[in-house]
């Protein structure tokens, strides 16, 4: 079998199976998402959501909301703890941004 992650868990039936929390948790070690919530914010301002102490990010994401709203920017935290997102919109001094940050045990 081939693969990494979680693709190489997959069966082999026709349709790959999807992860989920669930699954998430039982593959890595302390899984945890931590979810910093649609807020509006002056274009351009970086909003930041961090692991809890003892865990490091693996992964993550971010969303911006609103009218014409463009992501800039979705990208971990130089230290590893967490994840930054920044976006703007065209038409307004503020955009709506979420941010996701994928956390494990060190």
């Amino acid at each position: 079998m081939s693969g990494v992650g979680w693709a190489a868990n997959a069966s082999d039936s026709q349709a790959p199976a999807k992860p989920n929390a669930a699954h998430a948790a039982a593959v890595v070690d302390g899984y945890q998402l931590v979810k910093l919530p649609n807020q509006d914010v002056g274009n351009f301002e970086r909003r930041t959501v961090l692991c809890p102490l003892g865990k490091v990010a693996i992964g993550g994401g971010a969303e911006a909301q609103g009218e014409d709203a463009i992501l800039l920017g979705s990208f971990p935290t130089d230290d590893g703890r967490g994840w930054i997102g920044i976006g703007r919109q065209a038409n307004n001094d503020t955009v709506g941004i979420s941010v996701y940050v994928i956390c494990a045990n060190r």
